[in-house]
């Protein structure tokens, strides 16, 4: 009998659908309709006479657990689907521990303790060992006792671990096993777990426990799991367990799509199924429903170069599309430009919504250029998975210092920064000076720097005259250097830099990029000439003007629905767009540097990548810079390797020159035209622009017939040159190294000395 919810199901899909006894692997390529398969497979099993009671379906997601039930009660159109143990591995083995929790010597109504809990712990429990949270940071500290768990390595083979006691002495925190205990030994105690025990906990309740275990394997006779290719050692253990009487496990994944080793997801688990049962039957889903051939093409050939996979190939009947542009520029600035020239190019062309849109990036940190150029095109956005990245704590709090370096008279920034990093001066003793501030009608500043006027004495009276003479220290920097040398100044006597470089957890890598990220920007910012070259007001004050005007927009574009979307590839996972910018494709970047030293960890890059060329429906970009701020120096890059494989014949090479003469897409002479009324609101850079206009009338200069700029590798001290605008002048001195020269061209009575940027200047050597 033909069963109407098989219509539409291709001949691999009705395979999978229709296998109803033995082990199944489901090989599902992106977009190839696995959660439609899924589904629809357990409707037909219910359909078949498996009891409903008798199904456990797991997921990654509460989102894909309601989706699934939903579409199972659609296709049945009764209640059975609610008799379904459908969920998250975590909340359906919580749902199993509450009502066994009494065997494992747990009250049935533990506490399930969030992040926040678990790291409120662990500071007890530091405290207790008089250790400093500088060295033992809470966040790392977790992760450490997080993967170990999902290792299946509790706190006694934990100590026993040899390998592990030496990791943890190489990383000058060998009491981590002695914290283990504590933080095992006092969540039993108040009767908690952790998300992490939720796996641990089950598993060892079904090692222990035989007769637990056979009570679920008799419950459980056909168990699916979804997105194999994430599940880690505790996952797996607990499914092999679950399973081994009847065998009717059925997994659903790609092991191209496996991108979260840092989570504790082994690859392994999905490329070994085979070998974990007899009689394994595998269907490959490689009829593709979201993208073009084009795209698919590329995906297929990238992931091609991995040694360890499942051989499968990705078609479609889409049609052939538009072939992938892989777009070399100058800077990760003008890669920010390019991105929001391209958006706005194709909403007129092409009749593209904000929302088609989607910006894809390795790392949080490289969202700043894209923010600020789509910000400057007045193109709404939203960070999708995390914070704008001016809106990042790390970030906010170097801008606080500098923006209290400015005007030390602002409260607000005082209190941001006054006991951060750390230095002992409490909450108590602010609280005191503000109100003495508010009843004397002066300023906090004014108040700190006479602490013990309010009656402050002995170590945080001392912290806060420290702290004062700091920021006076910085703000005689201020008076004599630009942005950026004041703010590494700043990043490196306030301890900073060095507090978020000692948090080696990935949150504090994240944090430690971003700031990275912020000291490059300003030192672009210094760096980068107006358009005639020359080097103006490159001041802290200046810069804090720019990013005040950048990130002072209101929330309504970001609440807004046609967004363009940002976020990082992994947030990305399991979306899909119209049309797709995947930027930074650069060596060390992505692949990043920590991927490199073994096979596993490129592959797994090369998956990323994969992944995010098949978030793609119509239109993919690839970008990557030539050069990009890090560390604060400018650094030459060498493209990805991803992008050396990707097929000449399915993509257009472009290449968007320097930033002195970019070649723009067709419609930025519209753009550059635009109405300039915005600026009428903004005082100071309209005076500025006057200025600027009145002292080129004033000494006009027309350039030379012919002109033509020479290579700026050619010039030397001495040498005359030729100015579109300033004229004639000679090169009094050069520095920089090749891909920043900076020249001091004296251009005479009209225009005198002016710091230029050879690069951009466009000048001509007069010979």
């Amino acid at each position: 009998m033909q069963h109407s919810y098989l219509d539409g199901l291709n001949d691999s899909q009705r395979k999978a659908v229709l296998h109803i006894n033995g082990p199944l692997m489901i090989v599902a390529g992106a977009g190839s309709g696995k959660t439609k398969v899924l589904t629809t497979r357990i409707a037909h099993l219910i359909n078949n006479g498996v009891d409903s009671f008798r199904i456990l379906a797991l997921t990654f997601t509460n989102k894909a657990a309601a989706e699934m039930k939903e579409r199972i009660g659609h296709i049945l159109g009764n209640s059975e689907s609610r008799n379904l143990f459908i969920g998250t591995f975590h909340s359906v083995f919580a749902k199993i521990l509450r009502i066994e929790a009494d065997k494992l010597g747990y009250p049935k109504n533990f506490t399930i303790y969030d992040t926040d809990d678990a790291k409120s712990v662990i500071k007890t429990i530091l405290n207790e060992l008089n250790l400093d949270e500088k060295g033992y940071k809470p966040a790392y500290v977790l992760n450490r006792i997080s993967a170990a768990k999902n290792s299946l390595i509790g706190p006694v083979e934990y100590r026993q671990d040899q390998f592990i006691q030496q990791e943890d002495a190489r990383s000058n925190r060998p009491m981590m096993a002695e914290i283990y205990q504590r933080y095992a030994n006092r969540c039993y105690k108040n009767g908690a777990m952790d998300f992490d025990d939720l796996l641990f906990k089950m598993h060892e309740l079904l090692l222990r426990f035989p007769e637990v275990l056979s009570k679920y394997q008799n419950k459980f006779q056909y168990v699916l799991i979804d997105e194999y290719q994430d599940t880690n050692t505790a996952q797996y253990r607990i499914i092999k367990m679950l399973g081994a009487v009847h065998e009717n496990i059925c997994v659903v994944g790609d092991d191209a799509q496996s991108i979260y080793s840092f989570r504790g997801a082994t690859l392994q688990n999905i490329l070994q199924f085979k070998d974990d049962y007899d009689d394994v039957k595998v269907v490959k889903l490689e009829q593709n429903y979201r993208s073009t051939q084009s795209i698919l093409n590329v995906a297929n050939k990238i992931i091609a170069n991995n040694k360890n996979q499942i051989k499968k190939s990705l078609w479609t009947s889409n049609g052939e599309g538009q072939k992938i542009k892989v777009v070399r520029t100058m800077t990760d600035n003008d890669e920010g430009r390019f991105v929001s020239d391209a958006i706005s190019e194709m909403r007129l062309r092409h009749h593209y919504n904000n929302k088609d849109f989607a910006i894809l990036y390795r790392t949080n940190a490289q969202s700043r250029s894209f923010e600020e150029s789509l910000r400057r095109m007045n193109i709404p956005y939203k960070i999708y998975g995390g914070l704008s990245f001016y809106q990042r704590k790390e970030v906010k709090d170097l801008l606080a210092y500098l923006r209290l370096i400015v005007n030390e008279q602002d409260e607000e920034n005082i209190k941001r920064v006054i006991n951060y990093p750390v230095r002992g001066i409490g909450k108590s003793s602010l609280d005191r000076m503000l109100v003495a501030a508010n009843e004397m009608n002066v300023t906090l500043w004014e108040v700190m720097n006479n602490p013990t006027g309010v009656g402050l004495k002995g170590a945080s009276a001392n912290a806060i005259a420290d702290f004062v003479v700091m920021i006076k220290r910085f703000r005689t920097v201020l008076e004599k250097a630009n942005a950026y040398e004041v703010a590494y100044e700043v990043g490196k006597h306030t301890g900073l830099v060095k507090e978020l470089y000692n948090d080696k957890s990935v949150e504090g890598l994240a944090r430690y990029e971003n700031i990275q990220e912020l000291l490059n920007s300003i030192k672009e910012f210094t760096e980068t000439p107006n358009e005639d070259g020359e080097l103006t007001d490159k001041s802290l004050g200046s810069y804090l003007q720019q990013i005040t005007l950048l990130t002072d927009t209101g929330k309504d574009d970001s609440d807004s629905q046609d967004v363009v979307k940002l976020m990082t590839i992994h947030a990305a996972k399991g979306l899909e767009f119209p049309c797709v910018f995947t930027v930074g494709l650069e060596e060390n970047l992505f692949p990043s540097t920590m991927s490199l030293y073994d096979r596993e960890g490129l592959e797994e890059e090369r998956r990323l990548f994969y992944v995010a060329v098949t978030r793609a429906k119509e239109r993919l970009w690839v970008t990557y810079a030539n050069n990009r701020y890090r560390f604060g120096s400018l650094v030459a890059n060498e493209a990805s390797r991803f992008v050396d494989e990707i097929p000449e014949e399915f993509s257009e090479i472009a290449y968007t020159g320097t930033a002195g003469n970019q070649q723009r897409p067709a419609f930025a002479a519209k753009l550059n035209t635009k109405d300039s009324s915005s600026l009428d609101n903004l005082p100071s850079l309209k005076k500025m622009a006057e200025k600027l206009q009145k002292t080129t009338e004033a000494n006009p200069h027309t350039p030379s017939e012919n002109f033509a700029p020479d290579d700026p590798m050619d010039m030397e001290v001495g040498m005359k040159v030729e100015h579109q605008k300033f004229g004639f002048g000679m090169i009094k001195t050069i520095e920089g190294g090749s891909n920043n020269r900076i020249a001091n061209i004296d251009f005479g009575a009209g225009h005198g000395e002016k710091k230029i940027m050879l690069n951009y200047a466009k000048l001509r050597i007069v010979r």
